[in-house]
């Protein structure tokens, strides 16, 4: 028998808790080796959640017995992801980054070819491209549904009026805080995946809750080489929120609302070996069609797993990574652009 990918993950906050640690115990050929964390609260859930796994207090722990592990999966917070990233290249073990890669593009970059230097596999958790309305909106586009696209409308928005604290709320430029970070990395994501690359960013970075360090409200808007226009809103103060998706095409339309069921299963208790799991009731399917002729189409079920079974296809058979890291390097520079735009009141033309 093939021996087992012994992972070391870095994190046992909402990342590695409720995402990272049960998706790598559903994955056949992968073995939650080690738990880094300091926090005592953590510590004690880790070892309740995943009594087999070792508790380690440093990363550098992991480094002294690299020997040990075979992949790395960094979920601290975002400040760390390059620095704990390289320092996995460095002792020659494949790695997994949460998202977002790295605060900047810049940065993102010299850590990919640090990577590929070292011919060590680096990927990024852009898990929201198994979100399963994004699967049936995918496949919506290959089957020409909805014919030429015009404009697409993707919303990641809830109703969080008062401020939780925590590192993503704060101000400090390698805190990488703020929803365009968080949120708007999975939205500019989707629209890159859907309809290639961006030429034209604008965007309204805004703080609407008092005390706010970071935007809480925020559009950015993306015209892309296809000629589609991708209009994206990420909000923690949407009282009533909009469509998750409106792709208005030549002749026909697709609206979608309700997020994806994995995050809400995930923060239940739920495994992917449920056999629910990923799966929408009816009442949140989304619609296509034009004027009064519209028809339900039913969600594609989630699956988040398949990231992982592609981390274990690239290290074991060498395949390609599940999300190449090149890939998300210009969904890194429209953020960077967005961040331009918003500061300078003006549209971005990306190189």
């Amino acid at each position: 028998m093939t021996a087992p990918i012994r992972v070391a993950l870095l994190g046992y906050g909402l990342a590695g808790a409720v995402f990272h640690a049960p998706l790598i115990a559903a994955v056949e050929g992968l073995e939650l080796a080690a738990i880094v964390t300091r926090d005592e609260e953590r510590r004690s859930r880790a070892r309740r959640d995943e009594p087999r796994a070792d508790l380690l207090k440093s990363a550098e722990e992991v480094w002294a017995r690299a020997d040990g592990f075979d992949l790395v999966v960094v979920a601290a917070p975002n400040r760390f992801h390059v620095p704990l990233a390289r320092a996995a290249v460095d002792a020659g073990l494949a790695v997994v980054v949460d998202k977002p890669l790295a605060a900047s593009a810049d940065e993102a970059r010299t850590l990919v070819r640090e990577a590929r230097e070292r011919s060590v596999m680096l990927t990024v958790f852009q898990n929201r491209r198994w979100d399963g309305d994004f699967l049936t909106l995918r496949g919506l586009l290959e089957q020409g549904a909805l014919e030429e696209v015009e404009r697409f409308e993707s919303r990641f928005e809830r109703w969080r009026p008062e401020l939780s604290g925590g590192w993503r709320e704060s101000g400090e430029a390698e805190d990488a805080g703020g929803l365009l970070f968080d949120l708007g990395s999975h939205l500019v994501d989707q629209t890159l995946c859907l309809f290639g690359p961006a030429t034209l960013v604008y965007a309204e970075l805004d703080r609407r809750r008092p005390g706010a360090q970071t935007d809480d409200d925020s559009f950015v808007a993306l015209t892309h080489e296809s000629g589609v226009r991708s209009h994206l809103w990420m909000s923690a103060v949407a009282a009533q929120p909009g469509p998750r998706f409106r792709v208005t095409g030549r002749n026909a339309a697709y609206i979608k609302y309700g997020l994806d069921v994995q995050e809400e299963l995930l923060l239940a208790g739920r495994r992917p070996d449920d056999p629910l799991w990923g799966r929408e009731p009816e009442d949140r399917w989304g619609l296509l069609g034009a004027g009064k002729q519209v028809r339900p189409v039913p969600t594609v079920p989630g699956a988040y797993e398949r990231f992982y079974e592609g981390v274990v296809l690239a290290l074991r058979e060498s395949a390609s990574s599940p999300v190449d890291a090149e890939s998300v390097l210009s969904g890194l520079e429209v953020l960077d652009a967005a961040r331009i735009s918003a500061r300078e009141r003006r549209v971005v033309l990306l190189p």
